[in-house]
């Protein structure tokens, strides 16, 4: 296995395929730890203002110094770190090329870079002596190397975590009971339909195989809905009118990458907690939809039975936890704060909605 790249890395493309099986569509490869991300900022920022105010507790004999001469560091601190995340982003294409040893250098050159800025910064509104440069020096790379040690355990986590997600979803989404039930249909039908029970196997098998591909960080949304579709065909045979389903699709989300068995796990869920339950059926809505701020908004939605209406609510939910957990463990591993989800029951319908980014 190939060492994950840190400042950045790129998930591989591959070719679509016009063969029943959904396959990945031909794609530009995608930065994913890199510099720029908004969460790495955001902990870069925090991570980087708590040591400077741990810093000027040596220096400040009461809390009003303290704030003062944090307020002091800051202003050549928190201009030092913005000045290596801006570096390390607007050379993340450079890095990806690079070899790890080579990374890490670079990471902590590019903090030294910064600690003298930071101390440039300082010398603007105080005095500074020729030592502070070198200290400065030395804690940027320092800092420096830690954010490039948590970019570390962030790439270095990515690998196994994706195949994890991958067997996971397998065990938890395409659940036994689903395959005997299927099949127990497709007994049923060949005698009676035999060309009903050829295409529920067809798809049971497109199903299976789909779920079997390589780990993937992302997949179009349309090849999600794809996979979402063949098993509803499947679950359409058992139930019946008892389901009912509606599509309400943006065609600008359709070629938005998100983490691959992320919709179908939502469906199927709806289908166990909406429509099995009831002896009437249930409606399921899968909708996607673009949002203003570059994101879009997938929503998943079913009808609930009379006894779960009446029922505990919290019990509910807790029902449907395991599933739900796993599809948003998956969604903060690619997109982290950059990602929503939300699951909600209200009245008599129960609706997931996940916002991700749409680039």
């Amino acid at each position: 296995m190939h060492k994950p790249q840190i400042l950045s890395s790129q998930s591989p493309s591959f070719e679509s395929s016009d063969t029943t099986t959904p396959q990945p569509s031909a794609a530009l490869p995608v930065l994913i730890f890199d510099a720029c991300h908004l969460g790495v900022v955001l902990r870069a920022v925090l991570g980087v203002e708590v040591a400077l105010a741990v810093a000027s507790l040596y220096a400040s004999p009461n809390a009003r110094e303290w704030l003062l001469h944090t307020a002091w560091l800051t202003s050549g601190g928190l201009p030092g770190t913005l000045v290596w995340l801006l570096m390390a982003c607007s050379l993340k294409r450079a890095l990806h090329r690079m070899d790890g040893p080579h990374q890490y250098a670079t990471g902590i050159a590019l903090g030294v870079v910064a600690g003298l800025y930071a101390t440039a910064m300082l010398a603007i509104t105080g005095d500074v002596g020729r030592m502070h440069w070198l200290a400065n020096a030395v804690a940027g790379g320092l800092m420096a190397a830690v954010i490039v040690g948590y970019l570390v355990l962030r790439a270095e986590g990515r690998t196994p975590a994706a195949t994890k997600a991958q067997l996971t979803a397998l065990q938890a989404h395409i659940r036994p009971h689903f395959l005997f039930n299927a099949l127990n249909s497709a007994i049923a039908l060949v005698r009676e339909n035999p060309a009903k029970a050829e295409r529920l196997l067809e798809d049971l098998s497109d199903l299976f195989r789909a779920t079997l591909q390589d780990p993937r960080s992302t997949i179009a949304l349309h090849e999600e809905i794809e996979l979402a579709q063949r098993y509803l065909d499947i679950e359409q045979i058992r139930f019946g009118n008892r389901l009912q389903v509606e599509w309400d699709l943006d065609p600008a989300t359709l070629n938005v990458g998100l983490p691959p068995l992320l919709l179908q796990p939502l469906v199927e869920n709806a289908v166990k907690h909406g429509v099995e339950p009831s002896i009437i059926g249930a409606k399921v809505t899968i909708s996607a939809r673009l949002l203003r701020k570059k994101s879009i908004l997938l929503c998943v939605t079913n009808t609930l039975s009379a006894s779960r209406r009446q029922g505990d609510k919290a019990a509910a939910t807790k029902g449907q936890g395991m599933a739900l957990a796993n599809v948003e463990r998956r969604l903060r591993l690619l997109h982290d704060v950059q990602a929503t989800f939300s699951a909600v029951q209200k009245d008599d319908v129960f609706e997931v909605r996940i916002s991700l980014p749409s680039s």
